[in-house]
């Protein structure tokens, strides 16, 4: 029996779309294999959606995040081409007005550092947080009088507070009590739930800041950050698929909890078994870890552009690629899923800490 034309272009069809279907549903388990972090680090935009985190600081994203601009009145925003200026308009609208105020407490203004990616998430290199808009760093070195080339914006070094020869003890060479201001002055704003900070810089804090101390105990002693400090706002209010950290515990932190950081067990390695077998290297976390509105947040459609999505502050909407000022042999870098390494200051946790981190 032969089989007509129609028939045959019919059935034709048939086999295109069902390995049309194929192919997708072999892509969509190709993209739920790799690692959360190398979905979510690949996003050059945010999701055109309403300003939304979800879940916690360190397992989460945003949607509708908002970038903000690489130059200020009194900021700029560095590592341009780790492409993380990125956060909810609550966090970006924080940055700008701190950098209004730090003039205030005698610093000219600020650098910024990473905030998160255009849909938050994992990132490839440098941070377990920064995943819902919600955190901000802030480098410890004072912006210059003149705008940075793209270029000296990715090559600036940071700047330790501490001594290279003298384990967690500020260098009084580098610190200056205008550092103090501009910590304390972030830690004063109600939206502001914590400051991470390097142990020895809370402990120069707990030692010589005389002014108001009631901000002091969000500043938190952590791991590396001695050459920038953290700043984590709070959940915006009715954002029901955020999750908040406990409440810092009451008073100043200049405690025991402090004091753990001056012993040896913070920084000791973990006792290995010669006989055990060697460890499994950690499962990347996974988009199926993360809060199912993620994967509507990584797969939903990308805003317009990246000026579209840039937060307007009291300066109008400005292009993050036009910005950035640059010399003929200084070409603003494209943004690029490629990150650079991770950072210096970041180091594993080893152990337990005090509660309230």
């Amino acid at each position: 029996m032969t089989m007509t034309h129609g028939r045959w272009r019919g059935l034709a069809k048939g086999l295109a779309v069902a390995a049309g279907l194929i192919g997708a549903v072999a892509d969509g388990a190709l993209a739920e294999s790799r690692p959360a972090k190398e979905l979510f680090g690949g996003m050059k935009l945010p999701v055109r959606a309403a300003p939304a985190p979800y879940g916690s600081y360190a397992k989460g994203c945003i949607s509708g995040a908002v970038a903000i601009p690489v130059d200020g009145p009194n900021w700029q925003a560095m590592r341009l081409s780790r492409n993380r200026r990125w956060g909810h308009p609550q966090m970006i609208s924080l940055i700008e007005r701190f950098s209004r105020d730090a003039p205030s407490v005698g610093w000219p203004g600020i650098l910024i550092g990473d905030v998160s990616q255009p849909r938050g998430g994992p990132m490839l290199s440098g941070h377990a947080s920064h995943q819902i808009g919600l955190d901000a760093d802030i480098w410890l070195t004072p912006m210059p009088n003149q705008r940075l080339s793209a270029k000296q914006r990715e090559d600036l070094p940071f700047t330790s507070m501490l001594k290279e020869n003298k384990f967690l003890t500020v260098d009084d060479r580098v610190w200056t009590p205008a550092h103090a201001r501009l910590i304390m002055l972030a830690a004063s704003y109600p939206q502001v739930e914590r400051i991470f900070v390097n142990p020895a810089i809370k402990k120069k804090l707990c030692d010589t800041w005389t002014g108001d101390r009631s901000a002091l105990g969000k500043v938190r002693p952590i791991y590396g950050h001695d050459a920038h400090f953290h700043i984590r706002i709070k959940c915006p209010q009715g954002a029901k698929g955020c999750q908040p950290q406990a409440a810092v515990p009451a008073g100043d932190g200049c405690d025991k909890s402090l004091a753990w950081w001056f012993t040896d067990e913070p920084w000791a390695k973990p006792k290995k078994d010669p006989n055990a077998p060697p460890p499994k290297p950690p499962r990347p976390m996974q988009l199926t870890d993360l809060p199912k509105a993620c994967t509507a947040v990584l797969k939903g459609p990308a805003a317009d552009s990246e000026l579209a999505a840039t937060y307007g502050g009291d300066q109008g909407l400005v292009s993050a690629l036009a910005a950035a000022p640059a010399t003929q042999n200084d070409a603003v870098p494209a943004i690029s899923a490629q990150m650079p390494p991770e950072l210096p200051d970041i180091v594993p946790i080893p152990l337990p800490r005090p509660a309230g981190y």
